[in-house]
């Protein structure tokens, strides 16, 4: 599996000025206080269940989720460090501690990676929060938790991925959410393209961004294609 993270070297132009600079802490906090109860009361066996990234359990993503935000914390991005092999490496490393270790390792990252990826200032690292929570995401939607993808943190999320798609300079997009009161704007404003046309859930919108699967969902796209939105693959 590749791994949707916006790592330093990456050929992103970020532009900044409207980033607000603890959005991406407490999009992880948020979803700290809402994800960690649940996993600790989780029977053991939930964390075998199969989750919608290939060939990867609950486990297997915790312990992914729970590396790379120790990464972070610790200021540690080797070449490759977010590779095929490097999280699989990352998961092999963990495959013998119990669950609660890594349900700590998660827990302090969760809590300390927002004031680091502050501090950088530059919101190359936002990625990463939202990656984190599209995995929480993945987890809650394999364990049958309502609102994978939505939950407290969804106000937070859209925000961040609102700025992660501004600074990609992504498709524009005009967002009417039958679950929201306000439209969201997603991607870079463009001369020379009219922004594209979405309705449906929230959920559903963060799932085609996170090229997550659609079955079940229904909403309205209108110049653009999922592909063109999708920032992970």
């Amino acid at each position: 599996m590749s791994d949707p993270r916006d790592l330093p070297g990456r050929d992103h132009d970020h532009d900044v000025r409207d980033r607000d600079p603890e959005l991406p802490g407490l999009l992880l906090r948020t979803e700290r206080d809402a994800l960690l109860p649940l996993l600790r009361e989780a029977p053991a066996e939930a964390f075998a269940v199969r989750t919608c990234c290939p060939g990867w359990t609950v486990r297997h993503v915790l312990a992914h989720c729970a590396a790379a935000l120790t990464r972070v914390v610790e200021d540690r991005f080797e070449p490759g460090v977010f590779s095929p092999e490097a999280n699989d490496r990352d998961i092999a490393e963990r495959a013998d501690a119990p669950h609660s270790a890594v349900l700590d390792e998660l827990e302090r990252g969760l809590t300390g990676a927002g004031p680091v990826i502050a501090a950088r200032g530059d919101g190359r690292l936002d990625g990463v929060a939202l990656g984190e929570w599209v995995h929480a995401g993945d987890v809650r939607a394999a364990l049958g938790a309502p609102a994978a993808y939505a939950g407290p943190a969804l106000g937070p999320a859209l925000a961040l991925l609102a700025a992660v798609t501004e600074a990609r300079g992504g498709v524009p997009l005009h967002a009417d959410l039958d679950d929201r009161d306000d439209p969201v704007r997603l991607g870079a404003a463009s001369g020379e393209r009219p922004p594209a046309r979405y309705l449906g859930s929230s959920a559903t919108l963060v799932r085609i961004y996170a090229a997550r699967p659609l079955t079940g969902t229904r909403y309205e796209l209108a110049g653009a294609t999922e592909a063109e939105l999708a920032l992970f693959d």
